[in-house]
């Protein structure tokens, strides 16, 4: 199976400009809620971010931007390259510029790199909190980019008369926006290649890939097209480090995005570095995976680092079992980012996952399970008496769940016992299921 990046049929609206400018607060303000990560710290957002807006009956993709800045080096550089990546492809373009400090010289070094798209742009003198500095935006007519408008992302003003102008340069209608078939969630600990496994699929450079741990911050959302024509929405989460050890507000605020992006993803794939092989820290998030009911598929990125033969294979494929014992129904995958070993079965076994996560079984078919593994082994007797299911059946998918009308409570173990029955007939390979057992009531005495 081949996968594409696709593109929204939504047009495109790229918010630039110098860092701590407040890109960010404007996106969270024109989207209604605080979805960007906002600090007065400069450079938070890294990654481009981007965001389903709707103004006017117009509706639009917003994309959240890093700092640009002229003559950036490193992670810096990087994210400046990722701006200019999101101006390529934007519709129109958003300069966010800071009305308190005034023109600088990298705000007219921006504005002069932004006539050569020759796309329309939108200047925001931002931080303009009171009337009396409205003034103050008239000085960023010499960046030659139009009028400025005045606007205050914190707190509202003229936020109106900036999404008439924004809505007034869209271009016509590129017809209705194709629904993502699913949504899947990269996850997994700091710096294990989440980003890499993501521009690899994509083959594209969309997240920003730097051997610093926790690079990604924001969540970064792609659109990537299956061979049948059906879209898939992968989304890059900030590495999710455990809770207690979060000190920095902004890697915090990150880690809940990621938690929060697990809650809303149909599936994940559980990227574990090979290279260290399964942490405490990834058997956490894996149970995370399971208790949210998504469907996942685990990436054991880095093999190129793992002994090809040999007792310490031998050694590293026995270790692995066992430390993900309690994931025996999600598929792996072994890749590696670096040499593209294995990326091309990622989606594949992810499509196979989210197949089985929305699986319904027949009611006689469940039916069916129930009395033969009853019939193979009761359940142990509890006080004298034997518990025993009488009805089975699917009442809801993803997770496929199974509703239990029982006699008596049932053990743990034998709960077990009927999940493998299950799986005997139908594997529901890649996702979790679930049962809830429901007593038969007791008739009032008369």
């Amino acid at each position: 199976m081949k996968a594409s990046p696709a593109r929204s049929n939504l047009p495109v609206v790229a918010v630039v400009g110098r860092p701590n400018v407040g890109k960010s607060s404007l996106v969270n303000r024109v989207i209604g809620h605080r979805a960007a990560i906002v600090e007065p710290t400069p450079g938070v957002t890294r990654d481009r971010q981007s965001f389903t807006a709707e103004w006017a009956g117009r509706r639009f993709e917003l994309v959240d931007t890093g700092g640009l800045e002229p003559g950036q080096h490193g992670l810096d550089a990087r994210v400046a390259e990722q701006a200019q990546v999101a101006m390529v492809l934007a519709d129109v373009i958003v300069l966010v510029v800071d009305a308190q400090t005034g023109t600088t010289q990298d705000d007219l070094e921006v504005a002069d790199a932004l006539r050569r798209f020759d796309k329309p742009v939108l200047v925001v003198a931002n931080k303009v909190d009171d009337p009396q500095d409205e003034p103050m935006a008239a000085s960023f007519h010499r960046l030659g980019l139009g009028t400025p408008l005045a606007m205050s992302a914190l707190h509202g003003r003229g936020s109106g008369d900036f999404l008439d102008e924004l809505v007034a340069r869209l271009p016509a209608e590129h017809g209705d926006t194709d629904d993502a078939w699913a949504s899947v969630a990269i996850v997994g600990r700091p710096n294990v290649g989440k980003s890499s496994l993501l521009n690899r699929l994509l083959g594209e450079e969309r997240a920003i890939v730097d051997s610093a741990p926790g690079t990604t911050r924001d969540p970064v959302d792609s659109l990537v097209s299956l061979e049948d024509g059906r879209v898939v929405r992968i989304i890059d989460t900030a590495g999710m480090r455990r809770e207690v050890k979060i000190d920095d507000p902004i890697e915090y605020f990150s880690f809940l995005r990621s938690r929060g992006t697990l809650a809303r993803a149909d599936a994940a794939i559980l990227v574990v570095d090979a290279a260290e092989a399964v942490t405490s820290h990834d058997q956490r998030l894996a149970e995370a995976i399971t208790e949210a009911g998504r469907a996942c598929v685990i990436a054991l990125n880095k093999w190129d680092r793992v002994p090809s033969e040999g007792p310490d294979r031998d050694r590293f494929d026995d270790h692995i079992r066992r430390r993900l014992r309690f994931l025996t129904w999600a598929p792996i995958v072994r890749t590696s980012a670096i040499t593209g070993r294995g990326v091309n079965k990622l989606l594949p076994a992810v499509e196979r996952a989210l197949t089985s996560h929305r699986t319904r079984l027949p009611t006689a078919v469940v039916t069916g399970i129930v009395r033969d593994a009853q019939d193979a082994r009761p359940h142990p007797r509890q006080r004298g008496r034997a518990a025993k299911i009488l009805y089975a059946l699917q009442a809801e998918v993803a997770p496929p769940t199974f509703v239990l009308f029982t006699s008596g409570r049932l053990q743990d173990n034998y709960l077990r016992y009927l999940e493998h029955r299950v799986r005997a007939v139908e594997a529901f390979d890649g996702t979790p299921i679930t049962f809830k057992v429901r007593l038969r009531s007791k008739r009032p005495s008369v």
